[in-house]
Order: structure tokens, then C-alpha cells, then sequence
């Protein structure tokens, strides 16, 4: 977050001009705005920051009990009362407040979730994310603008722990909105192979797009019963699984939004957008896809499957498949620990490509506009993000329960974990994060190869608003299902005729359309950076 003197002297003028006013309010912040009559979100906001701005030269007042309402994404889970009442009572004893959760569940939470805020209802902090309304919320006044001022007096742990690119990165039009997590993430794609299969066959080690095809039409060939990869494309899914990889990663590429096909190079600094369907690099991958497809690495009726991919593999009927490397990591150590029989290894097909960093958005919290409680509530945040005993609380429920710990950085799952999961308190992942005792070493040196590679560019947390083109985002997304799922898995016996009908039934969608919004879009967010 960039200090602007300017912006700064100007908020020295008006506490000073409203200090006598703001003091007569006293209490806690927002609420002399809150006696007002309903107004708009982001009026609610602004009002409720120049009341926390009233005690910037003393201690904040704790002298009156707060009960703060959260609202987070996922099923409640079967401890919550439990391990929240164990958190209340430390809660009491530090920032004199107690905490209730509203959980809105995974089938719906889309639906729900923006609509606690059209109606403003009465909530103080909800869980954000890039994919779950922050940018949206933020322009709409739904959450509360986060001065530095603000931080370093209610967050101050989070505000000296929080890396500067960090603030910066969740800055929407210039402003804040959200305390994001402080964790670092790959969203790279990796693959999880039978390293047991690799072996029998005297292959090279797998590491490119090149050794990893030989792996897979190796096994298909001789292995009867077992695919040489596993996909599910049934759900839904415009790519195929290994689009991220072979496309995105191979070509130092990013892909906007995967329910359109515009992508931009990352080290363009214009940011110019181009239809990845219409390149010589999709071209050279539906030919590397059909060769796969020949040789029977996956079934003709792949695109009907349905299976769990996971559960394919651990039962041995599939030789691969791609996720993020947590995901797999944890795929390997249960692997290991039900199937010692198999083994399995985590392998990198673009391990010289850029890696891209998952921004600061990817988890965060937020205090919703309405609430009367702005100051506590970023207490609370500071704390779950940072002490200790409450993160560790929150994260991973009761110690001996829900967790064994191990040493300062590492848990081992207790008897009752399952009994407290499942909901999105990674919005306060940070650096006290334990790790599973049985992750994989190999995957944390994967991460830490990774690291040196992260490659921050102009249009990191650029944002698609497609609510101008949402009838051709639609249409888009149909002719993708359509004309590009079967392509990719070669199902099409003539590649040049394949494509050629899938672009044409993308402009007749609508493409062009989307690309010169999306184009504007760029132009106008790179312009102001």
C-alpha cells in the first residue's frame, strides 16, 4: 500500500476538523454512523472510518464487551461450538469481545453470499477471496476501506508481518479492502505419476512434456487395466487437465479467466490478449493430445467419465494425473500411508518455465461496511492471523482432539479431525501455519525450487468484469464444451478441420466482443498503475 502524503495530510485536516464532533460519539468506531438512518454501503464505510480515526493518538477503548458476527464460506462443522467457545474465552481476555460464525454452505454460498450484502445485513467481518466477490464487493461499498492508519493502530501484528507487495496486491482501484492472507503459494500445476510403473519400464525420469508422453504411452501399452492418465472432464470444465500445464506453464503464458479462451504473455507489459485457440502453440498441443489419444493413454469415453480421478489411482487403475502441488503432496503422503505397495512421485513437466505466485487475494477477511464495530473487528483479524494460541485454535481446533502438535511448525491429525474441517478459515492462513508431519519433503523442495522462479507482472491482479458481455461469456463457454473438449482429447480425426470449426464458432458466439472489452479493460488498469 503506497503512503501519499497528500492523502495523508488531507486526513489530518478532517480529524482535526471533526475532532470535537467525534468525540462527543465516543465508542466504538462506526457507531455514531450507524445512528444515522439506513444509507448507502459505501457511505456506511466512509463514515465508519472517520470514527475509528477518532482515538489515533491513544489506546483503543476495550471498556465495553463486543460480540462480532462473522460470516465465512464452507459447512459448519460438527465441534464448532466447542472449539469457538474455547476461542471466546481468549477472545474475552485479550480485545474484551466474543465471536458468533454464520456459515454459508459450499452448494449455495454463491447464491447467498452477495445477497447478505444487497440486503445489509447485520455482520461485522466476512471471508473474501479474488474468487469470491472481493473486487466485486469492494466497488460496490460493501466492505470497509483499510487505511494505514487503521492497520498499524488495530492490525499492528498483521501490518509488520504482511509483505509490502502484499497490501499492494489487494488494492482495488487504488483502495484497500481486505486483509489478505500472508502465505506462500504456487499455482502451478504438477502431475502425480506411478514412479513404481516408471521404474519397471527403465524410463527416463519424467520432467517434460516430451519424457511424460513416453511415460504415459509406455504404460497404457503395457500395463492392461490401468489408463495412462486420469481426466474428468464431465463436471463442467472447458479445458483439459493438463491445458494448464502444456499451455499455460510451457509457453510462459497466463490465461485471464478459464471460462473464456484469451490469454496474454507474461512479461508483455502492454498486456495485449489473443484467442489461445487461434495459435500455433494450440495447434502443436492438439497434435501432442491426438498422439496420446491413438495410443489409448486415456479411454474414447473419457469425456462422459465421472470417477473420482483420485480414487482411480489409488485403486490402481490409472498411471496420472494433474493438480496443484498441495493437493498432490497430500495425495502422495495418503498414498504412501493406505497403498505402500504403489510407488508414487510429484513431477514438474515445465521445471525451467516462470512460475506465478498466487496473489494475496487468493484467502483474505474483510469488515463488512455496516458494521459498528470496525476497530475490534480488525483486532480480531490481527489475532487469528497472528497469536499463536488462536491461530493455532482456529486453524486446527483443540490440541489432543483435532490435533497432536509437533514442535512449533508441524501437526499430526488428531482422532477427532474430521469433526472440525471443511470451512474457509484459510482466510487468515499465515506464517504460523503447521504443516501436516506427513507432507512430502520432495514436494517442500519442489516449493522452495519454485520460489526463485515466481515471476510478478503488470497484470497480476487484473480482474475480468464480464458484466457487459455475460450473454457472450455464455455463449463462449457453450461452443468451448462443445467444439474444443472433444478436439483436445482427440476425439476429432481431422485436427486443422477441428479448429478451424471451433474459431468460427467462437466469433459466431460473440468473441470479439469480449475481446475488445477485455482489451479496454486492460488498457485502462495498466494506465493507472
Amino acid at each position: 500500500m503506497k503512503h501519499k502524503q497528500k492523502r495523508f495530510m488531507f486526513l489530518l485536516a478532517m480529524v482535526f476538523a471533526l475532532s470535537t464532533w467525534l468525540t462527543a460519539c465516543g465508542g466504538e468506531g462506526g457507531s455514531a454512523s450507524n445512528q444515522e438512518s439506513n444509507s448507502s454501503s459505501g457511505k456506511s464505510a466512509s463514515a465508519n472510518n472517520a470514527a475509528v480515526n477518532q482515538t489515533d493518538d491513544s489506546q483503543p477503548d476495550l471498556s465495553q464487551e463486543v460480540k462480532l458476527k462473522m460470516l465465512m464460506i464452507g459447512g459448519k462443522p460438527a465441534d464448532y461450538d466447542e472449539v469457538f467457545g474455547e476461542l471466546n474465552q481468549l477472545l474475552k481476555e485479550k480485545i474484551n469481545a466474543t465471536v458468533e460464525v454464520e456459515f454459508l454452505d459450499w452448494a449455495d454460498w454463491s447464491q447467498k453470499y452477495p445477497l447478505k450484502f444487497a440486503a445489509n445485513e447485520n455482520f461485522d467481518i466476512a471471508y473474501t477471496a479474488n474468487w469470491a466477490y472481493y473486487n466485486d464487493q469492494a466497488r460496490k461499498g460493501g466492505f470497509v476501506e483499510l487505511t494505514e492508519d487503521l492497520l498499524q493502530k488495530y492490525a499492528p501484528l498483521t501490518w509488520e508481518a504482511m509483505p509490502e507487495f502484499a497490501w499492494q496486491q489487494a488494492e482495488v482501484d487504488g483502495k484497500l479492502y481486505m486483509v489478505p492472507n500472508n502465505n506462500n503459494e504456487v499455482t502451478d500445476k504438477v502431475v502425480l505419476i506411478r514412479e513404481d510403473l516408471r521404474k519397471k519400464y527403465h524410463l527416463e525420469p519424467v520432467n517434460s512434456p516430451e519424457t511424460y508422453s513416453a511415460y504415459v504411452k509406455t504404460i497404457a501399452a503395457g500395463e492392461q487395466g490401468i489408463s495412462g492418465f486420469g481426466a474428468k472432464p464431465a463436471d463442467g470444465w472447458k479445458w483439459h487437465e493438463l491445458d494448464q500445464i502444456l499451455l499455460e506453464q510451457q509457453n510462459n503464458w497466463n490465461l485471464i479467466d478459464y471460462s473464456i479462451p484469451f490469454a496474454y504473455k507474461l512479461d508483455d507489459e502492454k498486456g495485449q490478449v489473443f484467442n489461445v485457440y487461434d495459435t500455433p502453440e494450440f495447434s502443436q498441443l492438439l497434435a501432442y493430445y491426438k498422439d496420446l489419444a491413438v495410443n489409448k493413454v486415456w479411454s474414447k469415453n473419457i469425456v462422459s467419465n465421472k470417477n473420482d480421478t483420485w480414487q482411480d489411482m489409488k485403486a490402481g487403475k490409472t498411471a496420472s494425473y494433474a493438480q496443484n502441488l498441495g493437493t498432490l503432496a497430500f495425495n502422495l503422503a495418503e498414498m504412501r500411508r493406505d497403498k505402500p505397495e504403489y510407488e508414487v512421485a510429484i513431477v514438474d513437466l515445465t521445471p525451467d518455465k516462470k512460475k506465478i505466485g498466487a496473489i494475496s487475494t487468493q484467502n483474505g477477511m474483510a469488515v463488512h461496511a455496516g458494521s459498528k464495530n470496525v476497530e475490534r473487528s480488525l483486532m480480531l483479524i490481527d489475532l487469528l492471523q497472528n497469536d499463536k494460541e488462536i491461530h493455532d485454535l482456529t486453524m486446527y481446533g483443540i490440541a489432543g482432539k483435532h490435533y497432536e502438535p509437533s514442535g512449533d511448525d508441524k501437526y499430526t491429525p488428531g482422532p477427532s479431525s474430521e469433526s472440525y474441517t471443511g470451512f474457509s478459515n484459510w482466510g487468515w492462513n499465515s506464517l504460523l501455519n503447521r504443516k501436516d508431519a506427513s507432507y512430502p519433503v520432495e514436494a517442500d523442495q519442489i516449493l522452495e525450487g519454485w520460489m526463485d522462479k515466481v515471476y510478478h507482472f503488470p497484470l497480476e491482479t487484473f480482474v475480468f468484469d464480464d458484466t457487459h458481455v455475460k450473454n457472450e461469456v455464455a455463449n463462449v463457454g457453450n461452443v468451448m464444451l462443445r467444439y474444443a473438449i472433444p478436439l483436445e482429447y482427440g476425439l476429432i480425426d481431422d485436427l486443422d478441420k477441428g479448429q478451424a470449426e471451433l474459431i468460427k464458432q467462437l466469433e459466431a458466439a460473440g468473441i470479439d466482443t469480449i475481446r475488445q472489452e477485455l482489451q479496454s479493460q486492460i488498457d485502462a488498469f495498466l494506465a493507472n498503475q
